[in-house]
């Protein structure tokens, strides 16, 4: 919270400012009563993405009891395909998926893409109290405008039929405006005890903020 950060400012904390990318509802009733809020030429790109992606593949929306462990295990291997693919650290394993499951599963939102009866890609979300927070994504090959489907447009859907306020999106990609999620300012505050190190730090710090206002603006 912005207020919260500039008191922990005021404390001697190093401030450091974020951006993300977030949908947030304007009291829409329908996908289309959000894509009347854009432009004609985003309009038709939209929906056409959306006609792509649900060409060659069947999609659908799971939380609570719908969520099933075959669920959780097809989607635990796409998770570990984005990790090859990105060359990161695969952080989550199987138990972590098996214990979201057990014990939030009415926090959970995946959803999952199937293809000839088989689930080849997901987009796992968790539910707060009025925000859908985009997490994890993963896919088992290559198809057309899945990845903005089951991301993206499929959380606004959800939020608009659930009255949520917001969709965050997480941080990386500027292609994200075009579908809706505008760039918004995170906030985050820290303490570092070395004075030569945190002298570095908060140049970097505010060079960096420069950098970000510049960028979403």
């Amino acid at each position: 919270h912005k207020r919260e950060w500039e008191g922990l400012g005021d404390a001697g904390l190093l401030q450091r400012m974020g951006k993300q990318f977030h949908w947030h509802n304007r009291g829409y009733e329908s996908f289309d009563d959000f894509l009347g809020a854009l432009n004609s030429r985003k309009r038709k790109a939209v929906r056409k993405e959306r006609r792509q992606a649900n060409e060659d593949v069947h999609m659908e929306t799971l939380t609570g009891d719908a969520l099933e462990p075959r669920h959780m295990d097809a989607f635990y291997g796409f998770y570990l395909n984005t990790v090859d693919r990105k060359w990161a650290h695969g952080y989550l394993n199987r138990e972590f998926f098996r214990l979201l499951r057990e014990r939030m599963a009415d926090k959970v939102v995946l959803v999952m893409a199937s293809h000839g009866g088989e689930f080849v890609g997901g987009a796992l979300n968790i539910l707060g109290s009025d925000t859908l927070y985009g997490r994890n994504w993963g896919c088992a090959g290559r198809f057309n405008m899945l990845y903005f489907e089951a991301c993206f447009y499929r959380a606004i859907d959800f939020a608009i039929e659930h009255g949520l306020a917001r969709v965050e999106a997480g941080a990386q990609g500027p292609h994200k405006i075009a579908r809706g999620y505008l760039p918004t300012a995170t906030y985050s505050a820290h303490w570092i005890h070395d004075k030569g190190f945190r002298n570095a730090v908060a140049d970097f710090v505010k060079r960096e903020t420069r950098e970000t206002l510049y960028e979403m603006a």
